[in-house]
């Protein structure tokens, strides 16, 4: 099974280095007489920007070039079986992730926009100036329009604001990585950085991630970022180092309100657990098929 998949990784990397190779080589084509009177092109010398394999614009499969295909493969490979590797060891001594399954509740009616959960966040993570791993918006809806805004993600509140238009209805909506079981941040990641733990909950292995980025567009949340310190994709992890010790996410436990509630869906008598399976909740963006694991109470119409 191994081998198989070496062979089939190849296969397809080989493929698509010889596509990527022969749109370099049309490029340079293209461009060869402005390349050289510039100086060079891509760090060639002058006179030297089309020198690659005539007629056919594709690199020759030397043994240089298998071996980077071979590389490449082997990452991917690595990749492939983050998951394998990230769950060997538990995270905390005595807890066993197959006996819970966590899901984030939050009821939007309740929610003031005090900023508490982000600053709370903030302190508990060290999220670094300028980022947020959750933050807040505010809807200001009326018939002829709507304005939403999340000032510094709300961290300090929101001000009061003036709008063009009539409102009849104003609302703050809490936002996070949603912990998604058909995840496109794992799917994207070329080394098997984010991957999804036993209990439920995505997470980023900053020893692996190499700061890509790729995993920070594919999320159609906006909950990722890339952290100006660790250099690494860094988001909301429902204080994974928190929960797997019996305690609650830093955002539930500061919340005056209980707009957020925190649960987990392998006990029967959990209030979350109840509330998502009895109640008509919602979530972000359904038409994705990324079944999150963040469910909302409330939503409107207007949330995204």
């Amino acid at each position: 099974m191994l081998v198989k998949r070496i062979v089939a990784l190849l296969v397809a990397v080989g493929g698509a280095l010889v596509t990527c190779s022969t749109a370099i080589a049309d490029a340079l084509d293209d461009g060869h007489g402005a390349a050289s009177q510039q100086g060079g092109n891509f760090g060639q010398p002058s006179g030297t920007a089309g020198a690659h394999t005539s007629g056919v614009g594709t690199l020759p499969f030397t043994g240089f070039n298998l071996a980077i295909i071979a590389a490449v493969a082997l990452v991917l490979l690595a990749g492939g079986t983050a998951f394998e590797t990230a769950g060997a060891t538990h995270p905390e001594e005595g807890y066993n992730w197959e006996e819970h399954r966590y899901a984030y509740l939050i009821d939007t009616s309740k929610c003031i926009g005090c900023g508490s959960c982000v600053r709370a966040c903030r302190a508990e993570n060290d999220v670094p100036d300028g980022f947020v791993r959750t933050w807040i918006e505010r809807y200001v809806v009326g018939p002829e329009g709507s304005h939403v805004d999340s000032p510094k993600g709300g961290i300090d509140g929101f001000p009061p604001v003036q709008t063009s238009f009539t409102a009849t209805k104003s609302f703050f909506v809490p936002k996070m990585c949603n912990h998604c079981k058909e995840t496109p941040c794992i799917q994207v990641c070329p080394v098997g950085a984010s991957y999804r733990t036993k209990d439920g909950l995505v997470l980023v292995d900053g020893e692996r991630c190499i700061g890509c980025a790729y995993c920070v567009q594919a999320c159609p949340y906006g909950s990722r970022f890339i952290n100006p310190s660790t250099h690494t994709a860094d988001k909301c992890t429902w204080c994974y180092h928190r929960i797997t010790k019996g305690l609650k996410p830093a955002c539930v436990e500061v919340c005056p309100t209980g707009t957020r509630q925190f649960g987990d869906m392998k006990r029967e008598d959990d209030p979350v657990r109840k509330a998502i399976e009895g109640d008509r909740v919602a979530i972000l963006q359904p038409h994705l098929l990324t079944e999150p694991q963040c469910y909302y109470l409330h939503l409107d119409k207007e949330v995204r």
